[in-house]
């Protein structure tokens, strides 16, 4: 009698390779920045009436846009292993030399945002090159940068209009068009979406793109993780970390935009201090201050979760001195859980 036996296959997967969907899922750096998203949500949600509904989702949507913009360039720029201190005073930079092209010179609005485009570039573009010329932390080179343009929107402003604000940009050529595509209004039932939002969502996606499905995404990652190795592998440090200083700059141009055809007039001193804003946004989001790690998705939550918690503070009627409390507490959570993350991602990996 002949037994025919047959030999199972051997496992040849080593059992650390088959991480399940949760050991998946926890790694992610967004986890925590959507947990937070969901728990703010859920949270007025419940004490007020008005947060959920099309006012208040209309409300904070719009309050997080701007900040969410900026977030999501600020988050490329600290997984690659750099700061901005000038991204908040770039957004009143930008508007202040649209509003004066299109109204002191009289200049087509179109013509004035190409202007003011290359303006940002180029400050973005020297932020980055001195960076990486002279090995100075980005944290002194963009310090510079900010009061020099504090300085010369204060300075210029003065000298052209003699106040610290310019106005009246409605009576320039090209206006309605260009206010189509930067501050208009979609009604959808009763929330009034603005155009913000939708420039949010599509360069969140586009970011998320570029970063985890592109060969610059990984340069992002390299330059940020380890500036020799990525170096020695051949990755081109230096122009990747410029284009970043360069991105960062544009969403400046793009909120600048968004801010000054909206509301039709920008203050000199506008955006100061809401650096900081961008980069606990960031943090909050996954990326951690160190670089290499981090999400746009999860820039676009932490800016979403700070929309939510402003707004309602204001829909529940308590004193808005409470969100800084709220700030303070989220930005430590923020870090601790960021840090585990990393720490537990990298075990997986292993």
């Amino acid at each position: 009698m002949s037994v025919a036996t047959t030999a199972s296959e051997p496992d040849t997967k080593p059992a650390g390779l088959r991480a399940s969907i949760l050991q998946r899922l926890i790694v992610r750096p967004e986890l925590g920045a959507f947990i937070g998203a969901l728990v703010v949500f859920l949270f007025f949600s419940i004490i007020t009436d008005k947060f959920f509904s099309a006012l208040g989702v209309s409300n904070w949507l719009d309050d997080a846009s701007t900040l969410g913009i900026m977030a999501v360039a600020v988050a490329l720029l600290m997984i690659g292993g750099e700061f901005d201190l000038s991204a908040g005073v770039m957004t009143a930079s930008t508007a202040l030399v649209t509003a004066l092209l299109a109204v002191n010179a009289g200049w087509n609005v179109w013509l004035a945002l190409a202007v003011s485009l290359v303006f940002a570039l180029a400050v973005g573009a020297l932020n980055g090159w001195v960076v990486m010329r002279t090995g100075l932390p980005s944290f002194i080179v963009t310090l510079g940068t900010f009061l020099a343009l504090q300085g010369l929107n204060l300075g210029v402003t003065r000298w052209i209009t003699g106040t610290v604000q310019v106005s009246g940009i409605r009576g320039a050529g090209g206006y309605q068009s260009a206010g189509w595509v930067f501050a208009s209004t979609t009604n959808i039932g009763d929330a009034h979406i603005q155009a913000s939002v939708v420039w949010w969502i599509v360069l969140t996606v586009l970011a998320g793109i570029v970063l985890v499905r592109t060969r610059f995404g990984n340069w992002i990652f390299a330059v940020g993780g380890s500036l020799p190795s990525a170096r020695a592998v051949g990755v081109p440090a230096a122009r990747t970390k410029i284009l970043l200083f360069m991105t960062t700059a544009f969403a400046g141009w793009v909120v600048g935009a968004c801010n000054l055809l909206r509301f039709s007039s920008v203050q000199a001193n506008q955006g100061v201090g809401l650096e900081f804003q961008y980069i606990i946004a960031a943090v909050i989001g996954g990326c951690l201050l160190t670089g290499g790690f981090g999400s746009v998705v999860g820039a676009a939550l932490g800016a979403l979760t700070f929309g939510m918690a402003r707004q309602g503070i204001v829909f529940a009627g308590w004193n808005s001195d409470w969100f800084m409390l709220f700030l303070g507490v989220l930005l430590l959570a923020a870090v601790l859980v960021n840090t585990a993350f990393k720490k537990r991602a990298e075990r997986v990996r292993r």
